[in-house]
């Protein structure tokens, strides 16, 4: 069973490890400081935490932390992002998780990034009804490179 609820203290240790994950940040691709570093993690949380204009939520699985999902962005730029576990891939969680957080904002378009070669990211968003409107290029830390990007809208 997948769930959403407001963020725990007693979850970001989870988070931590789920952001931490090599092989994740590869297939995201696209990461920021607060995915290599303790303390700019820990920022990082409690700035988001004490946002009221971000939407976070943990997102759980059979009770167990297996990620996190937000929208985020002033009302014409709201876009979504999330992060699940490794060990929680290919298991529904992330189409499930993204479609009830989807249904908790109002507001339309939300709209989305994924690496190109993402190919599970692009599925799970088109699933919850985003589509491609667009293509670029973007830094990709995790990667040390240039990478192609699609932008998804759900309007």
């Amino acid at each position: 069973m997948i769930s959403l609820r407001d963020v725990r203290d007693s979850d970001l240790p989870a988070f931590w490890e789920q952001l931490s994950d090599p092989a994740a940040r590869h297939v995201a691709a696209v990461t920021r400081d607060y995915h290599y570093d303790r303390v700019r993690f820990e920022s990082h949380w409690a700035k988001v935490r004490s946002n009221p204009d971000i939407l976070v939520r943990t997102v759980l699985a059979d009770d167990e932390v297996a990620g996190h999902a937000a929208v985020y962005g002033p009302p014409d730029e709201r876009e979504v992002t999330y992060w699940i576990g490794r060990e929680h891939w290919g298991r529904g969680i992330a189409t499930a998780a993204l479609a009830a957080l989807v249904g908790l904002e109002d507001t339309r378009p939300l709209h989305a990034h994924a690496a190109a070669d993402n190919a599970g990211s692009i599925r799970v968003l088109e699933k919850c009804g985003f589509v491609v409107t667009g293509h670029g290029r973007g830094f990709a830390r995790a990667r040390d490179g240039e990478i192609d990007e699609v932008r998804l809208t759900l309007a």
